[in-house]
């Protein structure tokens, strides 16, 4: 008996020093949290629509701008910034990562600023300029003190995130939601923004769900591929659209809970029956009742290590001789004219054309379990299936509207037939030309590869 005993000792003694050594192993993920509230409060002009060149109004809710930072058990670090803005010059992301780099020690790679894309938000600018656009001059000023207070605001969350991480668990799933709709109808006068039920959509709604170790949601990150533009354009009222109500019904029913929106490849994807005030609560709680769905689903663990890679793409740019620009800035589209009159005035500098475009493709490697891919800019839904034949469609989490929001990226087909879409940069000089789908699908690979994603 006393053998017996002995053996049954040294079983419990050998479980109980196996439960304090897991007691003591580090967790796997730790994550840090902080949020911002980012409604001006001054009224200055909303960004979205060319005509609305009013200061806003009123308050329909408040916008907010959240960071969520993350350390795996390595010591590798990233910052996801989201913020509910309309469009964001490349500078101002710039020096925004570049002063969140210098205060967190973490590189300017492993930081990611998405912009939500709502139309009912302020417009942003570092630089003074004419009133062209029928803008009061005075609201320039108040647009530029605006900007850098918000510039303010992002590094300060960005260093609260990052300073008070605390142990996280990680896992993640996909949902769907139906109201996004392909906008390039196609009609006997041409490519309108309209309905066209056929054209390509993304509707998946990816899910991260950040939790503590007692399992209770910290972060819910969510994600869907459609403009913020639910909203009527008359409305001269501040809003995050469907995206800031689907945040206030993830915090409703998940309490405690930080809920941020990356939104996807919407460039051609508007919501199904917009411009009324009422639709955008409906399809904000669509969106929050499915993130809530799939939360309680039976989500995919995310493990570690934390690669992330940023590369530049080199997209190409059309050059077109003089002759062409002056046709152009006479009788062409509307949307042509100015970048037309640019262009003229560069060529008039003295100044070539530029002949590419610049842009930041990022990749987050989460271990072998997920792959976010970060692209810059308004990208169409046709990237979609294109990064997937690219890199391999499983564990794979892709967005728009990163780092900047400077313009249109066509696919190659869309170039061809035409449509809102070509408009090409709306900060800067230039169309897309054919090429610009490889150069970007390429920059992808290069991105995801040099993260660590296994790419076929």
């Amino acid at each position: 008996m006393i053998p017996q005993f002995q053996r049954a000792a040294r079983s419990f003694i050998l479980l109980i020093s196996a439960a304090a050594h897991a007691a003591e192993a580090p967790a796997e993920w730790s994550a840090g949290i902080a949020t911002a509230k980012i409604t001006p409060a001054r009224p200055i002009p909303l960004e979205g629509y060319a005509h609305r060149v009013k200061p806003f109004e009123s308050v329909d809710m408040d916008i907010d701008a959240k960071a969520l930072a993350l350390k795996d058990a390595q010591g590798s670090r990233a910052i996801l910034l989201t913020v509910d803005l309309c469009v964001l010059h490349g500078e101002i992301g710039q020096l925004v990562r570049r002063r969140v780099a210098e205060k967190t020690g973490i590189e300017e790679s492993a930081i990611l600023l998405n912009v939500a894309h709502s139309h009912s938000a302020p417009a942003v600018k570092l630089h003074n300029k004419p009133a062209t656009d029928g803008v009061v001059p005075v609201t320039n000023d108040e647009t530029i003190a605006y900007t850098q207070w918000l510039c303010d605001r992002l590094v300060e969350i960005a260093g609260e995130a990052a300073a008070h991480m605390e142990p996280a668990k990680l896992s993640w799933g996909v949902g769907f939601a139906s109201f996004a709709i392909n906008r390039r109808e196609f009609t006997d006068r041409g490519i309108i923004l309209g309905h066209n039920p056929r054209g390509l959509v993304d509707r998946s709604v990816p899910v991260l769900r950040v939790d503590a170790p007692d399992g209770k949601p910290r972060v819910v990150l969510f994600g869907y591929a459609c403009h913020n533009t639910t909203m009527p354009h008359d409305r001269l009222a501040v809003s995050g659209d469907y995206e800031g109500y689907a945040k206030q019904y993830i915090q409703e029913h998940v309490p405690g809970a930080q809920a941020m929106f990356m939104i996807g490849c919407g460039a051609d994807a508007n919501p199904y029956m917009r411009n009324t005030f009422e639709r955008t609560k409906e399809y904000g709680d669509i969106l929050g009742r499915e993130v809530c769905r799939v939360m309680e689903a039976k989500l995919l663990p995310v493990h570690g290590p934390l690669k992330c890679a940023e590369v530049t793409a080199e997209l190409p740019l059309q050059t077109p001789d003089r002759a062409a620009l002056e046709a152009i800035a006479k009788d062409g589209p509307r949307l042509s004219k100015g970048p037309a009159q640019q262009m003229l005035a560069t060529l008039d500098s003295g100044k070539p054309l530029p002949p590419v475009f610049h842009a930041p493709v990022g990749a987050w490697q989460f271990g072998q379990d997920l792959t976010l891919i970060a692209l810059p800019d308004e990208v169409v839904a046709q990237y979609v299936p294109d990064i997937e034949r690219a890199v391999g469609p499983l564990r794979l989490w892709i967005s728009g509207y990163n780092q900047e929001v400077v313009g249109y990226i066509p696919s190659d087909q869309i170039i061809r037939e035409g449509g809102y879409e070509t408009r090409g940069l709306y900060f800067g000089t230039g169309w897309f030309a054919l090429g610009v789908e490889e150069a970007l699908v390429t920059a992808v690979r290069r991105a995801a590869a040099q993260a660590g994603r296994t790419v076929k």
